[in-house]
């Protein structure tokens, strides 16, 4: 019997089928203002699926971001509304914990347009302050360059919880991350902080399936949970995901099949990113059972 974390899968796509607003470059933080149950309930149906972990729905709400909307005044209402919610979501089970998320600080994608070492650290460390009181562990999520995931490791790290970085690899080489930097350099730069995880999401299935190798055997528990778009070519910087397209390919017992896959290759900690919902969560529960693992809370997963 193997020990495996099993993560939610994506936000925003959930909000697009279920909220009644149009897509924003930041409506999927203000819908938490405006329709505060949708986010709720979509945490909810994630848990009620089999998630053991809930990453708050904070992807858009950086310093960087708040401010080119003209939303500065809302930053720390809009991080402690998403926890709150996550944790209203929760309904009382410790045996699902909430990740704070310490997303790409200007756009998803986009390495090119990384600010500064020392201010990126730095809004990273503003997420940290304001979660760290309601957070079980801190993700940084679809990180794009080395330099991006050292400065979120090196912000949450003081935090005294657990760390998780997650990068984002090519989806036609999953062993260079988008800022093409080897996915084995980016590993490497980690070694000398205390982080728990070392994850690859938001690529192609098939990419992170080339990226687990790297990620294996380096001390940190490894994970994977990628996305179900066709390409993200499509979206540019500031653009909202609606204008990508959904694989037609990747239907919630095609995508288990690739998660049971990581989790055998030694993967612990699995889930889903953008393009994957409720019932792909689900499908990776009943077969991590059926298989004869076990579905952990954060902290109770041996490193591979």
């Amino acid at each position: 019997m193997t020990d495996v974390i099993l993560l939610d899968g994506g936000m925003g796509q959930e909000l697009i089928a279920r909220a009644k607003e149009p897509p924003h470059p930041f409506w999927s933080a203000r819908v938490m203002l405006r329709e505060p149950e949708v986010v709720r309930d979509v945490h909810a149906a994630y848990v009620a699926a089999g998630a053991r972990v809930l990453t708050v729905n904070t992807y858009s709400v950086t310093r960087t971001r708040v401010e080119n909307y003209g939303e500065g005044a809302s930053f720390e209402e809009l991080h402690m509304t998403a926890c709150h919610l996550a944790d209203e979501a929760r309904a009382g089970r410790r045996d699902v914990a909430l990740a704070g998320c310490l997303p790409p600080l200007v756009a998803s994608y986009k390495p090119d347009l990384a600010l500064p070492f020392e201010q990126a650290r730095a809004e990273y460390a503003e997420i940290v302050a304001v979660e760290s009181p309601f957070v079980d562990l801190f993700l940084a999520e679809t990180i794009p360059s080395v330099a991006e995931g050292r400065a979120a490791a090196e912000a949450a790290c003081p935090s005294g919880k657990p760390v998780w970085i997650a990068f984002t690899v090519k989806d036609d080489d999953g062993t260079h991350l988008r800022s093409g930097e080897p996915l084995v350099e980016a590993v490497k730069a980690l070694a000398d902080l205390p982080v728990a995880g070392v994850l690859v999401n938001c690529s192609l299935p098939e990419s992170c399936d080339l990226a687990l190798p790297a990620l294996l055997g380096q001390g940190p528990v490894a994970g994977v949970y990628a996305n179900g778009f066709v390409s993200i070519d499509a979206l540019d910087a500031g653009g909202t995901v609606d204008v990508l397209k959904a694989r037609q390919d990747l239907g919630p017992e095609a995508y288990a099949d690739f998660a049971l896959g990581w989790v055998n290759a030694g993967a612990g900690i699995v889930g889903g990113c953008c393009e994957v919902g409720p019932a792909h969560i689900a499908a990776i529960a009943r077969r991590l059972e059926t298989d004869g693992h076990r579905i952990a809370t954060p902290g109770k997963v041996e490193p591979a």
